[in-house]
């Protein structure tokens, strides 16, 4: 987890550790100037989606909301388009998670947190920007997911959650038109400007997709 508060939109400190993000930062410049037009035209307009507290995106999950301090408030995707999926690993318990995210001085959450046992939160509409990856342009456009557990312990990423969270993100997927590949599937490590390493490398990728595609086909 240990997430920061949004960093500007410009280049990363850090290259891409994985070539799989390279898709995802090629087109940011069309995606950019396509949202803006988007985004103004709804403040323009002064329509707001329709919501109720509680509302969940996603079947199954639980609400547990994040404070309103560590998310922005939007109307997704008519003011950004979300074309990414970002993987994270806590560093800590589904517990800490929550109890996190409910902090106002954390300045951070993401949309949901994944359960060792497969039990799903979710903590931030998705129609919402949540703050997860520390990189404002990405954290517009993408939903993330937490999972319990440590980077270094192959043992806390589990058949239960792999698979509720392979149906979470095949679920995202299909209401945003995303691809099912590693190039809008990313890892936290991946984002521009990060310094974490999470999901890290006991996270089995091409266990993770197999199940994605499965669940979504």
């Amino acid at each position: 987890m240990e997430h920061e508060r949004e960093r500007p939109r410009g280049i990363s400190r850090r290259g891409l550790l994985l070539g799989g993000g390279a898709a995802a930062v090629a087109g940011a410049a069309g995606y950019a100037g396509r949202d803006e037009l988007a985004r103004w035209w709804w403040r323009a307009s002064g329509r707001e989606k329709p919501r109720r507290d509680g509302e969940l995106d996603h079947a199954g999950a639980e609400w547990h909301a994040a404070s309103s301090a560590n998310w922005r408030r939007a109307r997704r995707p008519a003011d950004y388009t979300v074309d990414l999926v970002v993987i994270h690993v806590v560093q800590g318990s589904y517990g800490d998670a929550l109890r996190v995210f409910r902090d106002p001085l954390h300045r951070a959450a993401a949309h949901y947190v994944v359960r060792k046992d497969g039990r799903v939160a979710q903590t931030v509409r998705e129609l919402d920007v949540a703050f997860h990856s520390g990189n404002r342009r990405f954290n517009e456009r993408s939903v993330g997911i937490e999972h319990e557990g440590y980077v270094d312990r192959p043992g806390d990423f589990t058949e239960a959650m792999y698979t509720a969270s392979a149906r979470l993100t095949a679920g995202i997927c299909a209401r945003y038109a995303i691809p099912v590949d590693r190039s809008r599937i990313v890892a936290h490590s991946e984002v521009p400007g990060t310094d974490h390493t999470d999901p890290g490398p006991h996270w089995d990728w091409d266990r993770y997709l197999r199940l994605v595609r499965a669940a979504a086909g």
